[in-house]
C-alpha cells in the first residue's frame, strides 16, 4: 500500500497482529494529503503475504522490515506501528536509530502482560503434567492434553493461528522487549485507548517512563484500535511530531 508522492517524507506504516493493510489505509489516506509519502507492507503471514517458511520471532520480522525499506530505497523514515507492528517499532527505534526519525506507537504490544497467580500456578501445573507425560514416553497423551489446554485457555489470535504462525505467535508474545524501550534514542508518540483490553492502558504508561524522549495521548472510551477511532485527532498530533522532525 502506498499514499502520496514518492518525494515526499515517508512515513511506514506497520499493522498489527492477525490484520493487515486493510485496517492502515484509513489513516495512510488523511496522512498522505498532509504531504507524507506512506508506504505499508503485508507481514509475512498476514494480508496477501505467504507465512515465513519456518517459524519466526519478532527479530525476524523486524529484518523483514529493513529489507522491505531498502528495497523501496527508505533510507530514513517516520515510524507508525499498532499492536504487533508496534513491537517492531520498539525494535527498529532502538536499534536502527539511523532509520527511524520519530515514530509513534498506538496501543502497542512488547511489555509482558502482568498475569494474575491463579493463571500462574494453573500454566505451570499443567507443563508440569505435560513435561511429566514426555518423560515417561506418553507423547500421544501429552499432546492430547496440550490440544485440551490450548482449546480452553489459548487466546483468540492464538486460537486462529496454525502451523508455522502457531509457533511464531508463542515466539513474538514471549519476548519482553522493554529493554529495548529503554535503548529507544527517536522521539515517539504513544497513543493509546483508554479502555483498550488487548494491551491495556498500564503498558502505555510503562512505556512513557520507560522510553527516554516519549509523550502519551490517551482517547477517552477508545478501544484497542484507538487510532481508528479518532483518526482525525491522529492525523493532527502525528503531523505535529513529525513536523518537528
Amino acid at each position: 500500500m502506498t499514499f502520496g508522492e514518492s518525494s515526499s517524507p515517508p512515513v511506514l506504516m506497520l499493522h498489527g497482529w492477525g490484520a493487515s493493510i486493510d485496517l492502515l489505509w484509513q489513516l495512510g489516506q488523511p496522512l498522505a494529503q498532509q504531504g507524507y509519502y506512506v508506504i505499508a507492507p503485508d507481514m509475512p503471514g498476514f494480508g496477501e503475504t505467504p507465512p515465513p517458511p519456518t517459524a519466526w520471532t519478532v527479530f525476524d520480522y523486524a529484518n523483514f522490515i529493513l529489507k522491505f525499506t531498502d528495497s523501496h530505497r527508505l533510507t530514513q523514515f517516520h515510524l507508525f506501528g499498532h499492536s504487533f507492528g508496534g513491537r517492531l517499532a520498539l525494535i527498529l527505534g532502538a536499534d536502527h536509530t539511523e532509520r527511524v526519525k520519530s515514530m509513534v506507537l498506538a496501543d502497542s504490544a512488547g511489555i509482558r502482560p502482568k498475569l494474575p497467580l491463579a493463571i500462574r500456578t494453573r500454566t505451570s501445573v499443567y507443563k508440569s503434567i505435560r513435561d511429566g507425560l514426555n518423560a515417561v514416553g506418553l507423547r500421544g497423551l501429552s499432546n492430547t492434553l496440550r490440544e485440551s489446554y490450548n482449546q480452553r485457555y489459548g487466546s483468540s489470535d492464538f486460537q486462529q493461528s496454525d502451523g508455522v504462525m502457531r509457533q511464531t505467535f508463542i515466539n513474538v508474545i514471549n519476548q519482553d522487549l522493554l529493554d529495548h524501550a529503554a535503548r529507544v534514542s527517536v522521539p515517539t508518540l504513544l497513543i493509546w485507548g483508554e479502555n483498550d483490553t488487548d494491551t491495556p492502558l498500564w503498558m502505555g504508561e510503562k512505556l512513557e517512563q520507560t522510553i527516554p524522549d516519549a509523550a502519551l495521548v490517551t482517547y477517552p472510551n477508545a478501544g484497542h484500535y484507538s487510532y481508528l477511532e479518532n483518526i482525525p485527532q491522529t492525523v493532527r498530533v502525528m503531523n505535529a511530531l513529525f513536523k518537528n522532525e
